[in-house]
This record gives C-alpha cells, sequence and structure tokens, in this order.
C-alpha cells in the first residue's frame, strides 16, 4: 500500500550538538520536547511554552548489565519533517493526515532513541543496531507531571498467582497522582488531567516482539513510571475451559528479541480539548504499515451474535441453543436485515479439549456454512486462545477451505512477550487464508489493526457484556462516555452494542439470561456511531429486534467503516457527539451518563442545500421507562443548530441524506 505524499519528506544528518539539550517543535509550534542527553537521558514537554511534562528519564536495561540511556554519548542527530496522509482502510476515516517533525539521536554503543512531535502529542522509541539478539531485563519508563493532577486509571485487579493475568476489562479509579496505589498496576491507556484543561493520554503503538507497557505509582509523587509482566518461565493449561495457558513461573527479564530493531512506541497525547482527544489517530499513525499485500477480500460489516442473549429465541418449534436450527435462524435474521455475518460462539467446539477439530454432535458446520453462504451471510466462528494457537496453521486452513470467513479468538488474558507474538503470528496466519479475526481477552489495539488490517476488532473494553452479570454499583453510563476519550484513543472496540431491553437507574438489574442494559433505546443505537467497531455485534437476540422493526431497520442500516469522522462536542466521563460520513451520508449520534442533558446540535459541517435526516431521540418518559423513544424525519441545513434533550443514561441518532 503506497502513501500519499503531500508535503516534502526532509532528512538531514547533524554534526553532534555541543550542547546536550535538542529541541523538537511540533509543526505548528504549539508542542516542544527538549531532549536531555546529559547524564541521564531524559525530555520534557511543554504546551503553548507551559509544562506539561518535567524532566522524564528513559532507559533500556539488557542482561549483560548496559544501560542505553545513563551517561549516553550522542553520535549525530538526524531531523526530518513529515506532512503526508496515510491510507486507512477499515478505520475511521479513509485516510488520515500524519504531520510531524522528528529527530533520531544515536549514541555510541550501537543504540538510538527517535522522538516525533505532533501537533497533539509526543512519541518515542528506542532503536537497536546490535549484531547479535538480545535478553531485555527491563525498560525505564517514566512520566513526571509538574503537579499533583488528575489520573484516570484502570487498575489491574490484583491474582496472587499471576498478578499480570486480566482481561483489560476494567473500569476507571479517579485519583490524584500522589494517591496512586503502590501496589497495583494499571494498564493502557490511561489519562491524566492537569490544570488549564490539559489532557495527557499515555499509552503506545507498534508492541511488537515485546510485552505491553503498565503503569503504576512513581518515585516521583507527581509522576507515574513504567511496568513489565517478565516473560514466562512455565505454564500450565487451564484458565477459562482449559482454554488458556497459565503462567506458573516468569523470567527475570521481559523480553528475548532480534538485535536489529524498532522497540515499540511510548505516547503522550497532549490536548487541552476533548474532542481533540477523542479524534487522536496516534496510535493508528504510529504503528508499523500494513504488511498485507492484498486486503480486496476483507470485508468488515455487522454481525449477528448469540451468547449474549443466551439463544433467546421465541415462537419457533425447536429447542434453541446449540444447533443447527438456532443457527439457521439466525442466518435467516441476518439475511433479512443485510447483516454480513453470523457468529458461532462458545459451545459449537467440544467443551475442555482445546481442540477446534472437535466439534458436537449438535452441530453439522459444512450445512450451516452452506446454508449461510446460500444467503449471502458469513460465518464466523469463537475460537479458545491456546485451542487456537496449538494447531493453528491446520485450523486456519480447514476452516478457511470450509468457508468460514473468520475467526473471534478469547482468553489470552495476557499481554507478556508470549502473547504479544501469538498476536502477530496468529494475524499473519490468518491473513495467509484469508480470514480476519476479532480479538478478545485481548489488551488494546496499539496499531495492530493498521499492521494487519484483517484484524478487524479488538476487546479490552467493559463492554455490554458486564450487563449480564454486574449490579447497579457498575456505572455503565458513567464508563460509556469515558471509553471514547481513553480506550478507543488506542483503536477499534469490540463493545456489543444493541440491547432492546433499556432500564433506568433504578429499574437495571442483572439478568444472565434476559440480559438489559443501562440506558436508554437511543443511548444503544447511537452506540453504534459513536464506538470505532468495523466489526460490529449486535448483542441481541433476532426475535427482540423483530419486535422492534424501527430500531432493528435503523440499526442495519448504519456502516461499519467510515469515510470521514468529527468529534462535535463532549467532556470525558459526561457526554460526547460523534459526526461520521460514509458516501453522500452523515451518521450523528450522542451519549449521556446519567446527566440529562440539553443539546445543541451545531450542522455546519454539512453540505449546502437541504438535507432529509431521521432523528432517533429519547421519549418525554425515558426517564421512567427507557424503552420510549420518539423517530422523527426532518429536513436540516448547514445552518441549523438542532435543540435535542437527553434523558439520563440518554442518547440521540440520526442518519442525514
Amino acid at each position: 500500500m503506497r502513501n500519499l505524499t503531500l508535503g516534502l519528506l526532509l532528512v538531514s544528518t547533524l554534526a553532534a550538538f555541543p550542547a546536550d539539550n535538542y529541541t523538537v517543535v511540533s509543526p505548528s509550534g504549539r508542542l516542544k520536547t527538549v531532549i536531555d542527553a546529559g547524564e541521564t537521558l531524559s525530555y520534557s514537554i511543554n504546551l503553548n511554552d507551559n509544562p506539561v511534562l518535567d524532566p522524564s528519564p528513559l532507559s533500556m536495561t539488557l542482561e549483560n548489565g548496559k544501560v542505553w540511556g545513563f551517561n549516553p554519548k550522542v553520535k549525530k542527530v538526524a531531523r526530518k519533517s513529515v506532512d503526508t496522509l496515510v491510507p486507512s482502510p477499515f478505520y475511521r476515516a479513509e485516510n488520515v493526515k500524519e504531520c510531524y517533525n522528528a529527530a533520531t539521536l544515536d549514541f555510541e554503543g550501537g543504540w538510538s532513541v527517535e522522538f516525533r512531535v505532533y501537533d497533539d502529542g509526543v512519541a518515542y522509541r528506542f532503536i537497536s543496531n546490535q549484531k547479535k539478539p538480545l535478553i531485555i531485563k527491563d525498560e525505564g519508563v517514566e512520566y513526571n507531571f509538574p503537579s499533583d493532577a488528575k489520573a484516570f486509571i484502570p487498575y489491574v485487579l490484583p491474582r496472587k498467582d499471576d498478578p499480570y493475568f486480566n482481561s483489560f476489562e476494567n473500569e476507571y479509579t479517579e485519583v490524584k497522582l500522589s494517591e496512586v496505589d503502590k501496589n497495583k498496576i494499571a494498564f493502557l491507556p490511561l489519562v491524566v488531567e492537569l490544570d488549564d484543561n490539559v489532557k495527557v493520554c499515555i499509552t503506545e503503538s507498534d508492541l511488537e516482539q515485546f510485552p505491553g507497557l503498565y503503569m503504576t505509582a512513581g518515585d516521583n509523587p507527581n509522576g507515574l513510571k513504567g511496568n513489565h509482566a517478565p516473560y514466562p518461565k512455565t505454564k500450565k493449561q487451564g484458565g477459562h475451559n482449559e482454554l488458556q495457558l497459565v503462567v506458573q513461573e516468569r523470567e527475570n527479564f521481559i523480553a528475548k528479541t532480534n538485535g536489529k530493531r524498532v522497540f515499540p512506541w511510548r505516547v503522550a497525547i497532549v490536548t487541552d480539548n476533548y474532542c481533540d482527544l477523542a479524534a487522536s489517530n496516534l496510535s493508528y499513525l504510529l504503528a508499523s504499515p500494513n504488511r498485507l499485500s492484498d486486503i480486496s477480500w476483507i470485508k468488515p460489516g455487522k454481525v449477528a451474535w448469540d451468547w449474549w442473549n443466551a439463544w433467546n429465541i421465541i415462537g419457533v418449534d425447536f429447542k434453541t441453543g446449540v444447533n443447527n436450527d438456532t443457527y439457521k435462524k439466525y442466518i435467516d435474521f441476518a439475511s433479512e436485515n443485510g447483516i454480513e455475518y453470523v457468529i458461532l460462539d462458545e459451545g459449537w467446539a467440544v467443551n475442555k479439549k482445546a481442540d477446534l477439530m472437535q466439534v458436537v454432535p449438535e452441530i453439522d458446520l459444512a450445512e450451516i456454512i452452506d446454508y449461510a453462504d446460500k444467503k449471502n451471510v458469513g460465518i464466523v466462528l469463537w475460537a479458545g486462545y491456546y485451542a487456537f494457537d496449538r494447531d493453528m496453521e491446520n485450523v486456519c486452513k480447514h476452516y478457511s477451505d470450509m468457508g468460514v470467513k473468520g475467526f473471534k479468538v478469547d482468553f489470552m488474558d495476557r499481554d507478556d512477550q508470549e502473547i504479544v507474538d501469538f498476536v502477530h503470528r496468529a494475524s499473519a496466519t490468518a491473513a495467509k487464508y484469508n480470514l480476519f479475526l476479532d480479538l478478545h481477552g485481548m489488551y488494546k489495539p496499539a496499531g495492530l489493526n493498521r499492521t494487519y488490517p484483517n484484524v478487524l476488532n479488538f476487546e479490552g473494553v467493559n463492554g455490554l457484556e458486564q450487563m449480564k452479570w454486574s449490579d447497579g454499583k457498575l456505572d455503565q453510563m458513567k464508563y460509556d462516555v469515558m471509553i471514547p476519550y481513553i480506550r478507543q484513543v488506542a483503536g477499534p472496540m469490540d463493545y456489543t452494542p444493541g440491547a432492546m431491553k433499556n432500564a433506568t437507574k433504578s429499574s437495571y438489574h442483572a439478568n444472565y439470561y434476559e440480559p438489559m442494559s443501562q440506558g436508554t433505546r437511543c443511548h444503544q443505537l447511537a452506540l453504534f456511531t459513536i464506538y470505532d467497531s468495523p466489526f460490529t455485534m449486535l448483542c441481541d437476540t433476532p426475535s427482540n429486534y423483530d419486535a422492534e422493526p424501527e430500531s432493528r431497520d435503523f440499526i442495519s442500516s448504519i456502516p461499519t467503516t467510515w469515510d470521514e469522522t468529527r468529534i462535535i462536542d463532549g467532556a470525558m466521563g459526561e457526554y460526547i457527539i460523534t459526526a461520521r460520513r460514509k458516501g453522500d451520508k452523515w451518521y450523528v449520534a450522542g451519549i449521556t451518563d446519567w446527566t440529562p442533558r440539553e443539546i445543541k446540535l451545531d450542522l455546519s459541517f454539512l453540505a449546502d442545500g437541504s438535507h432529509k435526516a431521521i432523528l432517533f431521540k429519547d421519549g418525554v418518559n425515558a426517564e421512567r421507562n427507557a424503552r420510549d423513544y420518539k423517530k422523527e424525519n426532518l429536513t436540516v441545513g448547514n445552518s441549523d443548530i438542532l435543540d435535542i434533550s437527553l434523558a439520563p443514561g440518554g442518547g440521540f441518532a440520526m442518519i442525514i441524506d
């Protein structure tokens, strides 16, 4: 895939400066980083000449005792400026603009550090030019802030057997930096909010042949420092239905890797505007470019899902469950409503065997795939991580030959180097057999969807599945308006929206077999536009959708990839309004937390002339009955400002031609 270059790519190699400080400024001049290559390598960040990050050291410790970053000796500095368009298939826009200034410092000892400064963030990475393979003992990552700022931290829930075993689905704890729990680690992304509305989102990108980055309380009371899962030493098959490898013991190093390589990017997205934070593309831009020569076979779309709704189809004369009759009903529903896929979630393969070649006798996969193909519906299969990994080549070839379109791979629940290596191997192997992936039990995307566009979606989000078992202490409405500014900044999310049973704050209760959502019907409709999700699951049962044809038809008409995305308005943890364009149509949606709001929707992004619009908004009684909504047909123009009322936990969604 070729880049569409708009500007001049300029590279100049300079002799080592007499001073130890090197400055890189963003294209507009609003962001600046100063790199100090003195006794300890560090950097700082200013936004509009105000401090955002105090000097923060970076280092890499090798097994042989060498430490890159202590007493560094600069050999040369290479600077470059880039202004280009990056093609972004199956993403939030057809192309995304990449514009930055960079400096790469080469040091004695065969290593370098590259810094890139964008208008919305600063990123750096280590580069190794060693001839022999490396064992990395540790990487020093620190973020030292100028004040005791507020942080939004997704703590890992502690486990005695392995503190790094987690599904990356936790809520956010709001806490001062000085009060971050020293006994816990937090996965990324996370956000720190400084004075003057400055937000810093810490994440990483281009994660390969290395463990994922966690953060914990720093040595500086106003800081955070990095933490990595050590490399697995011994493992035991176990976990969920014997489908996982549970680490029993870990090594005293974090990675074993090639000697010549680039390491993952350490990213600080910096903005004084919530909309800009939610709109950031840095995680995607910093990833390695597409490695697939042909992506024409990859077809994003929506999928009818069986597990959340517990196969609850009514009005039929067969026992619903994991059997051919049930899946044919899901296929009929998908075909009738233009839904591209049906997934067979856990249950189609024999339980506790970790063998995807053993299919339960109630299922005839060949018959199901043939039935779906005749109805222009693709079949996707769920797979436990270990079952997929232990026989990956055979599984991918066999099911691709049968006509399966992709796999939902689940329960990795780690991001040490072994799992990161598995994810890359799975992505490449699946692509070899024209299979796409939806990765669950999974860490943040970290740009993998750019490198392997066949990886369409990722979990790592506290999605709607939590409503099957969580009580009212889980504030899903607050979480829903947090993640566009935090988790989604790292890439697509398989949140699995679309509940037709909707509940107010007082009427919500967990129900495993007949689950409901918190919040209103229109909140659920809006999520299909607000969340990045190229492979979007419709969580509810065909029977519930058919009982609500207006909502069903509206959901069915919403695309899953976009030509353009704009964040119109919002505030983290309060509300968000998003507008997306596909062709000539605009899809606009907004959601709120449990606070009712009066929204003024500015339609100035529309082209000149009048446009027909369909609007779904909360009904006047939605605060008492969350299923209440009103559908309106409107004629609008780009000079209009619409007044829309959002109920507690509410939302709106519209399509504009």
